[in-house]
């Protein structure tokens, strides 16, 4: 993926949050973004990052996506439910992946 994308799963890589996923729910300007995860960075307030801070994985939340481009916004529900999908498939990969070592 050329940038970053609303909708868009993202790994913080630097300050506070460091090692927590989050999705990108709008471009602020062409260096940052604004992110959140529904649980403590909620979408009403979300928090601004680098784009420099954040490591892109290539994977598009499609109901945050599609909650975005038709309301202009998108619930927590939604930022959770997106994430906990992501990380249980990342964790069922990485099981799979263990099962061919050895």
């Amino acid at each position: 993926m050329p940038g970053p994308v609303p909708g868009q799963i993202a790994l913080v890589k630097s300050g506070r949050g460091a090692g927590l996923y989050v999705i990108i729910i709008k471009l602020a300007d062409e260096h940052s973004v604004l992110v959140a995860d529904g649980g403590k960075l909620k979408n009403t307030r979300p928090k601004r990052k680098n784009i420099r801070h954040l490591q892109l994985v290539d994977r598009i939340a499609p109901e945050v996506y599609d909650s975005i481009i038709e309301t202009g916004s998108v619930t927590n529900g939604k930022l959770r439910f997106a994430l906990t999908r992501f990380l249980n498939e990342r964790l069922t990969d990485e099981e799979k992946g263990d099962e061919f070592d050895g």
